[in-house]
């Protein structure tokens, strides 16, 4: 795609990059008027064997078309929900990993001077897609979203679409073969259909110009344009409507001197904001506000904060099964408002768009990362690559989203030549695609030195990132060697930093001493967090906590059958939904702040 150099520098002025995403897809599918969920009952087979592909299933043939033997049918056997993952679907699927195919009917409306699309808000890990047998594309990443255009290849009326998803575990993956979560397989997010007109507004940025209050600046990119375009934006509330001409790529750069009323946890405002072409409308709920660290302090618009925070997977543990709707985000995120937190931390991947758009709404701050997890294999060059790619495709999908405060490029990695070559890229990248938020890191390398009680961290990073997380469990896998309120720290100290995770397990219901993490009681989680709240007293640049976790959640890594059972139990609130001694703990802390 070529800008030419006006539009160049005028983006370059306003501090924006275009983001050109890995694996092209519209933003905002939920305000497309001329669009359909296909959520519901897709008949779907099991290929344990992974045999399916060679064995030609995404041409469905059915038997009466053919003389011979057809040893598969979609017809009257087995039906999956979509979005849902299948291994919560079926008992036997439970630890499955492999392919599974899905199939539906869908019927197509050909519009003249219009295109469609199949768009998947996201499918674990590898996904692969045919349309009346014909191969319309395949997606590598289980947590962001991706389309297909089905324009040349559909038909007017009825059409076959045949979904294979494949979640086997790979040392050349993101996240790679060991993960402390379930790896949920199948179409696990919502499915639609859409058309657009042929020049169609495919992305756009709406926000407050880096350092400035009073100013908001973005873009408008259509796609498939040819030739200039009048297009607009319009915020009624603010009296704004800004009219633009794009480029001959569909590209227009602006900014807009007005005033809003800043987005913050105590009044999440969002304003109705709408992008109009000559063909095409978007609307949209955007909130305003600045994020920058000065010194060791982060400021929400130009304002010290302390961050209340909680980690969450995307998961319902009381049907043992991904969050996809809602209502699942309606549940998970309640409970961590009643927590009293205003951050969240969607650990350790890009969650639905329901979650992302619900914490927003609901005065949540949001630190937002890829699955660069433990375990990557840095030194293999493609495996770079991906990492750029769903870091891309996260910053494309939610830059329009206030909430989101920090861009997190990395979870627990051991520092090497090959890790700080590649995190060093996605942090210099970050910069470029987003200069507006904040880049985050979480950390667990940090060093204790006996003689004289200080905690200290070497990694070349945390220079490259604006504010520094740790993970450290002490009380759990490591023991306090002194009173927690001796224990000084040494990190990073010019830098913001949040205790990022923090905790210990418990079976909820389970009561017993409180010196010994052998007991899984609740006391002595109990215990444990207040021994940790008392040590990070001494932490200077302490800007926020986030304990790990919210929910237990399920891990087959974890293998006391008593105690675990197949769950991690670090959660301040059970599987079941029943909080813990834990619970009170933090609550009366952050109540406090």
């Amino acid at each position: 795609m070529k800008i030419n150099k006006k539009t160049k520098v005028l983006l370059m002025c306003l501090g924006l990059s275009l983001l050109v995403p890995a694996q092209s897809f519209m933003t905002n599918p939920y305000s497309r008027k001329n669009s359909e969920l296909l959520n519901g009952k897709w008949n779907a087979l099991i290929d344990v064997y992974c045999m399916g592909e060679l064995a030609g299933i995404f041409k469905n043939k059915q038997q009466s078309t053919t003389t011979k033997a057809v040893e598969y049918t979609f017809n009257d056997g087995l039906r999956l929900d979509v979005p849902g993952d299948f291994n919560s679907q079926m008992p036997e699927l439970k630890y499955y990993e492999g392919n599974v195919w899905y199939q539906r009917k869908i019927n197509v409306t050909k519009t003249d001077n219009c295109k469609q699309f199949i768009y998947f808000a996201g499918s674990n890990y590898i996904t692969k897609a045919w349309l009346n047998g014909v191969s319309i594309g395949q997606h590598e990443g289980g947590f962001l979203p991706f389309q297909f255009d089905i324009t040349k290849i559909a038909k007017a009326g009825e059409n076959d679409l045949v979904v294979m998803t494949n979640n086997n575990r790979k040392v050349d993956f993101i996240p790679a073969l060991n993960f402390d979560w379930w790896n949920y397989g199948g179409i696990t997010r919502d499915v639609f259909l859409i058309e657009t007109p042929d020049v169609y507004i495919n992305d756009y940025k709406v926000q407050l110009k880096k350092g400035s209050q009073n100013i908001i600046a973005g873009y408008v990119k259509l796609e498939g344009a040819t030739a200039v375009q009048n297009v607009e934006v319009f915020i009624a509330e603010l009296k704004i409507r800004k009219k633009l001409t794009t480029d001959n790529t569909g590209l227009a750069a602006f900014e807009i001197a007005t005033k809003p009323q800043l987005w913050e946890p105590s009044s999440p405002k969002l304003y109705d904001v709408k992008i109009l072409s000559e063909k095409d409308t978007i609307s949209e709920q955007i909130g305003f506000r600045t994020i920058e660290t000065k010194g060791n302090k982060i400021l929400l618009n130009g304002k010290p904060i302390f961050i209340k925070g909680v980690s969450f997977h995307e998961e319902i543990a009381q049907r043992m099964g991904r969050a996809n709707s809602d209502a699942d985000a309606a549940m998970i995120l309640s409970e961590a408002k009643a927590l009293g937190c205003n951050f969240v931390r969607t650990a350790h991947y890009s969650q639905n768009e329901h979650t992302v758009r619900m914490a927003e709404k609901m005065g949540l701050m949001i630190w937002e990362e890829i699955p660069v997890w433990q375990g990557i294999k840095f030194t293999d060059e493609t495996v770079m690559v991906k990492a750029q790619n769903m870091l891309k495709e996260m910053i494309f999908r939610d830059k329009n989203r206030a909430a989101i405060i920090v861009w997190s490029i990395q979870n627990e990695t051991v520092p090497s030549a090959a890790r700080d070559k590649m995190l060093v890229g996605l942090a210099k990248m970050t910069h470029q695609l987003d200069s507006t938020r904040l880049i985050g890191g979480a950390f667990d390398n940090v060093k204790y030195d006996i003689g004289t009680n200080t905690f200290s961290l070497n990694d070349s990073l945390i220079n490259y990132v604006d504010l520094v997380g740790i993970n450290k469990y002490m009380g759990w896998y490591e023991a306090f060697r002194v009173d927690p309120s001796q224990i000084k720290w040494n990190v990073a100290t010019s830098k913001p930093l949040i205790m990022s995770e923090f905790g210990g397990e418990a079976q909820y219901g389970q009561h017993g001493k409180t010196d010994t993490p052998s007991s899984w009681s609740e006391e002595n989680q109990e215990k444990l967090y207040r021994d940790n709240l008392t040590m990070f007293k001494n932490i200077s640049n302490l800007c926020g906590t986030v304990p790990w976790i919210l929910f237990d959640f399920r891990s087959p890594n974890r293998w006391n059958k008593q105690n675990q059972d197949g769950w991690n139990r670090k959660g301040l609130v059970s599987d079941k939904g029943q909080r813990k001694k834990a619970w009170y703990v933090m609550k009366a802390y952050y109540d406090g702040k």
